[in-house]
C-alpha cells in the first residue's frame, strides 16, 4: 500500500498540472503578464519594454495567438493582454475577447511601441514587462512557470518581490516522490473522486479540440492526413487524434485545452491516444480514467527532470506517457509499463524543440508512434538494455538520464536554436 502522504502528493500534482488554457501557454503567459501590468498601471501605456528569456521567445515566434485575427508572436500577445485580458482567468486570460476588442488590438499595435529584448536570465521561463504612461511606470515579472508572478512595482514602489530561483518547479508540489512503480500502484488503488473531474475535463476539452483539428483546416492537417490514409488502424487513429489537437491549437483555435507540465500539446498527447484505445477495446470509463492517470503522471515524471521549457521536445515525454497509459489500459502492470517506457525513451530522446508551431503536430505523431512501439516491443519480448545509449539499469534511472540529457547535454543546443531563430528575425 502507498503511504497516505504519497497519495496526497500525487493528487496534488494532478491538481496543479491539469489546468485549462486557451492558446499556446507561452504567448498566453505573456498576455497574462500584460493584463496584470495594465491593471497595475491603471491605464493604457504609451510604451512597453519586454525582456524575455530565450525559450519564451522561441516558443512564441511562430504560433498564432487566439482571438487576434491570426496574428503570431510576442507583440500580439502583449497587445491582447493589454487591451482586453482578464488576469483572474489566468491561462484563459484572452479566451473571451469580443469582436470590437479584437479591432482594438490593431489600434494598440499601431500606436504603442513595444521594445523586445532577449534577457540574460538563467530562468528558462522569464517574462519581464515594463509599461510607461506619462510620468507613470509599472513592472510585472513572471518566472519558472506560467503564472508565477515574482515582481510587481509601480512608480518606484515595490509591491511584490520574490527571490529569483532557477527552479522550474518553484512553489509546486515536490515531484521527487514520483516513480513508475508507485504511479502504477496509485492508478490501481486511488479513490477517483478527488481527481475525477480533472481527468474528465481533460478528456472533454482535449477530445473537442482534436475533433476540431480533424474537421477544420488547421495547420498542416497532420491528424487529418493520418486518419484519411489509415482509416481503420487504431494505432494511426491514436496518432491522428493527438496530432489534430495540436494542428488546431498551434494555428490559433480558441477552444480550451487541459494542459500538462505547462503545455497544451503535452496535455493533448498524453490524453488522446489513451482515449482512442479505450474506445477501440470498449474499456469502461473507470479503466480509461486510471490509464489516463498513468499517462499523465509518467509524463510529469519525465518532465520534472527536463524542465518546463527546454531544447528537448516535450511531446516526446507525453508520447512515452501515452504508450505507458495504453499498455496499462491493455492489462500491463509495472513490468510491462517499465519496459514500454524504457523502450520508447530510447527511440526518440533528443528530438529538439525549436518552438511552438504547426510542425509540433508531426512531432506529436512521431512521439505517440514511439510510445506504442515501445509497448509492441515488450509484447514481442524485445527490449533495449542497460548500457545501450542512455538506457540505465532501471526505468527511473533511465528517466533521470533523460533529464540530464535535456538539462546539461542540450544546453548549447538551446542556444544554437535561439541564435538561428534570432537570425530569422524571430521577434
Amino acid at each position: 500500500m502507498l503511504e497516505q502522504s504519497v497519495i496526497q502528493n500525487y493528487i496534488a500534482i494532478l491538481q496543479e498540472e491539469l489546468v485549462p488554457a486557451t492558446g499556446c501557454t507561452e504567448p498566453i503567459a505573456i498576455a497574462y503578464c500584460a493584463a496584470k501590468l495594465r491593471e497595475l498601471l491603471g491605464c493604457m501605456p504609451e510604451r512597453i519594454e519586454a525582456a524575455l528569456s530565450g525559450n519564451i521567445i522561441k516558443n512564441v515566434k511562430s504560433v498564432v495567438v487566439p482571438n487576434t485575427n491570426g496574428r503570431k508572436g510576442i507583440r500580439p500577445a502583449i497587445a491582447a493582454g493589454m487591451v482586453a485580458g482578464d488576469s483572474s482567468k489566468e491561462l484563459q486570460v484572452i479566451s473571451e475577447l469580443m469582436e470590437h476588442e479584437q479591432a482594438l488590438i490593431t489600434d494598440f499595435l499601431d500606436k504603442v511601441h513595444i521594445d523586445i529584448t532577449c534577457s540574460a536570465s538563467n530562468c528558462k521561463l522569464d517574462i519581464d514587462l515594463t509599461a510607461y504612461a506619462g510620468k507613470h511606470q509599472a513592472r510585472v515579472r513572471i518566472t519558472n512557470h506560467h503564472t508565477n508572478v515574482v515582481h510587481l512595482s509601480k512608480d518606484g514602489n515595490v509591491l511584490l518581490e520574490m527571490p529569483i530561483v532557477e527552479a522550474s518547479e518553484e512553489k509546486l508540489t515536490d515531484k521527487s516522490c514520483l516513480n513508475v512503480e508507485n504511479i502504477i500502484r496509485f492508478a490501481d488503488t486511488v479513490t477517483l473522486e478527488p481527481i475525477r473531474s480533472l481527468l474528465e475535463r481533460q478528456i472533454e476539452c482535449n477530445s473537442a479540440i482534436s475533433e476540431e483539428g480533424l474537421t477544420g483546416k488547421w495547420g498542416a492537417q497532420i491528424g487529418r492526413i493520418l486518419l484519411d490514409d489509415y482509416p481503420n488502424d487504431v494505432k494511426q487513429a491514436a496518432k491522428a487524434y493527438a496530432a489534430a489537437g495540436s494542428d488546431a491549437r498551434m494555428s490559433g483555435c480558441e477552444m480550451p485545452v487541459v494542459i500538462l507540465s505547462g503545455s497544451g500539446n503535452q496535455g493533448i498527447t498524453a490524453c488522446m491516444p489513451v482515449v482512442v484505445y479505450a474506445k477501440h477495446i470498449g474499456a469502461s470509463h473507470e479503466q480509461l480514467l486510471r490509464a489516463l492517470i498513468v499517462s499523465d503522471l509518467i509524463t510529469v515524471h519525465q518532465k520534472s527532470g527536463i524542465g518546463r521549457l527546454s531544447a528537448y521536445c516535450g511531446a516526446i515525454s507525453a508520447g512515452v506517457g501515452a504508450g505507458a497509459g495504453i499498455c496499462y489500459l491493455l492489462g500491463g502492470g509495472f513490468s510491462a509499463v517499465a519496459h514500454t517506457v524504457v523502450n520508447a525513451v530510447a527511440i526518440l530522446s533528443g528530438t529538439i524543440c525549436d518552438g511552438a508551431k504547426p510542425s509540433c503536430a508531426a512531432k506529436i505523431a512521431a512521439a505517440v508512434d514511439a510510445g506504442i512501439l515501445g509497448y509492441q516491443m515488450y509484447l514481442h519480448h524485445k527490449e533495449f538494455r542497460s548500457g545501450e545509449g542512455i538506457v540505465a539499469d532501471s526505468v527511473d534511472d533511465t528517466i533521470a538520464n533523460v533529464g540530464l540529457l535535456a538539462q546539461d547535454g542540450m544546453r548549447q543546443t538551446d542556444r544554437t536554436i535561439l541564435r538561428i531563430m534570432q537570425d530569422e528575425k524571430c521577434v
